[in-house]
């Protein structure tokens, strides 16, 4: 690469490591206060959090065309279960028409554009390595208490997750795509990034499925979303630094389609 083109590499990679960290953040403290509302203890909320979110940015950061594909059936799925059944339409069944509509919409995808089973071998990959990081940022929860701040937590995350996926990818990948079914590969990627898009628009809409009575701590869920997106989008950043420090460079990732 010419060296005035460095400047323009690195100012690209921070903005893309900030919104998918913005983005992992934004999930991770929305799935970790529904999942603790839930009656969940701490430390599995924290896991299955990570876990989720990791597998949607993941999505997002190697196979953009499929989760954006997997991201417009979710919002026509979600739109048209509201529109149905209204406001007070449950998680399941708005997660599951959106999840439904999301395989259909990656079967179509597959048969067009003739994928292979990278998108799903990204998508467990990052699954790998958020179940790492969620079992790590669980033990500190276990033994510490819920000391860390909602941004200090999504910092962490991201870069452990980040870190650990920049350098493991081609290891991870390279091994799952063995037995990777073909067919299901889109598919599978498009239904889960549908499924989330339409557990967002449950939340966006209240969550009536918690009850009434949780009106205060729902509030307190959603003011935690801004603070684990500002810590996502730092902890991207300053992780997007030190691995092009250690000479791990964005244009050198490889998208799946």
């Amino acid at each position: 690469m010419k060296k005035n083109e460095r400047p323009a590499a690195v100012l690209v990679t921070l903005l893309v490591w900030g919104l998918s960290g913005a983005l992992f953040g934004g999930l991770f403290a929305a799935l970790y206060g529904l999942l603790t509302l839930s009656a969940l203890s701490p430390w599995l909320a924290v896991l299955c959090g990570t876990l989720i979110a990791a597998v949607t940015t993941t999505a997002f950061y190697s196979s953009m065309p499929v989760a954006l594909a997997g991201s417009m059936a979710g919002v026509l799925g979600s739109v048209g279960t509201l529109m149905a059944v209204g406001s007070s339409v449950g998680l399941g069944l708005i997660s599951g028409v959106a999840g439904l509509v999301g395989l259909v919409t990656g079967i179509l995808y597959a048969w067009i554009s003739q994928g292979g089973e990278r998108p799903l071998a990204e998508s467990l990959a990052g699954l790998i390595c958020g179940l790492v990081a969620g079992v790590l940022l669980a033990l500190t929860l276990a033994i510490l208490g819920p000391v860390l701040a909602m941004a200090v937590m999504a910092a962490l995350i991201v870069a452990v997750v980040g870190g650990l996926f920049q350098f493991t990818e081609k290891f991870l990948v390279s091994h799952i795509v063995r037995w990777c079914p073909h067919a299901i590969s889109a598919p599978v990627v498009a239904a889960v990034i549908a499924a989330v898009i339409g557990a967002s628009f449950w939340v966006m809409g209240g969550a009536t499925g918690l009850g009434p009575s949780l009106g205060p701590s729902l509030e307190a869920v959603l003011a935690d979303i801004p603070q684990g997106m500002t810590g996502g989008l730092i902890g991207g950043a300053v992780t997007s630094i030190l691995l092009e420090i250690l000479g791990a460079h964005l244009e050198d990732h490889e998208q799946a389609v």
